[in-house]
C-alpha cells in the first residue's frame, strides 16, 4: 500500500508528530520504539525510505545500519538524530546511511529529505500502480483516471491504492478498514463508506463505475464483478 516508512525512534513525542506528519501525507508508516524491535521490522520490509535515530535502547542506531547494508538491503535510510558532530556525520554517511538530519528540526526539510529519498527509490523499484485506466504513481502521489487527475484527499488516495493492489477480488469491509485506517472495524462507523462513497463519485466523474458493492460481503475494485449481487 503506497509509500511504506518505516521510523526507529524511541522518543514518544517526536515518534508521534513524525509519524502523525508522515501518514497525513499519504505514506504508509510503522513505527519500532527501540533497536530490538527496529532490527525485527528492518528483516520485515521492503521499505520504501527508514528513518533512523542513532541513539536507541539496545542495538543503537549505527549498529542497525551496519547490520541492513550488511544483509544486501540497499533501502534509503535517513538519520534523523541529535548528534550533530561533523564526525557524526561522517560515520553514518560511511556505514550506508543516505541522508542526515540533525533535531531539531524543520518538517518541511525533513519532509522533503524523505520525498527525495522516496523518489530515488522508485526509479530501481517502480512506483506506478494501474488498473484498467485508473493510475497511480505512489512517489508524486498523482491519481488519474483515463488521462484526468483526480483531486483526492491523501486518505481517499490510500484507499484506491489499496483497490488498486488487489483488482478484481472481493475485499470485506473490516479488511479494508483495518490496513488503510490501520484500526480495530468497529462495524458501526460509516466513515469506511463515506469514504468509498466519494472516491467512487471522483471516478466515476471520468467514466463508467469500477467500484462494486456486494451485498453482504464488502467491495470489488473491477470492471466486471461476476460474482453475485452488486449495488
Amino acid at each position: 500500500m503506497g509509500i511504506r516508512i518505516l521510523v526507529i525512534e524511541d522518543d514518544e513525542e517526536i515518534a508521534d508528530f513524525v509519524v502523525r506528519g508522515l501518514r497525513e501525507e499519504g505514506f504508509v508508516v510503522e513505527r519500532a520504539a527501540d533497536g530490538d524491535a527496529g532490527w525485527h521490522a528492518l528483516q520485515n520490509g521492503p521499505w520504501d525510505v527508514v528513518v533512523l535515530d542513532w541513539w536507541l535502547p539496545g542495538p543503537d542506531g549505527l549498529t542497525l545500519l551496519r547490520r541492513f547494508r550488511q544483509s544486501g538491503d540497499e533501502s534509503p535510510v535517513l538519520f534523523l538524530t541529535a548528534r550533530d558532530a561533523v564526525s557524526d556525520k561522517v560515520r553514518g554517511l560511511d556505514q550506508g546511511a543516505d541522508d542526515y538530519l540533525c533535531k531539531p528540526f524543520d518538517y518541511e526539510e525533513f519532509l522533503a529529505r524523505v520525498r527525495a529519498l522516496s523518489r530515488r527509490q522508485a526509479k530501481s523499484t517502480g512506483t506506478v500502480l494501474a488498473h484498467a485506466d485508473v493510475r497511480i504513481d505512489l512517489t508524486t502521489h498523482r491519481a488519474e483516471r483515463n488521462g484526468q487527475r483526480l483531486d483526492m484527499t491523501a486518505k481517499e488516495q490510500a484507499l484506491l491504492v489499496f483497490f488498486l493492489r488487489h483488482p478484481d477480488e472481493v475485499l470485506s469491509r473490516t479488511r479494508i478498514y483495518e490496513q488503510v485506517w490501520d484500526e480495530r472495524y468497529d462495524g458501526i462507523s460509516n466513515t469506511l463508506e463515506y469514504h468509498v462513497m466519494e472516491v467512487r463519485r471522483k471516478l466515476e466523474a471520468h467514466g463508467p463505475r469500477l467500484i462494486h458493492t456486494l451485498r453482504g460481503r464488502g467491495y470489488l475494485f473491477g470492471e466486471r464483478p461476476d460474482v453475485g449481487p452488486i449495488s
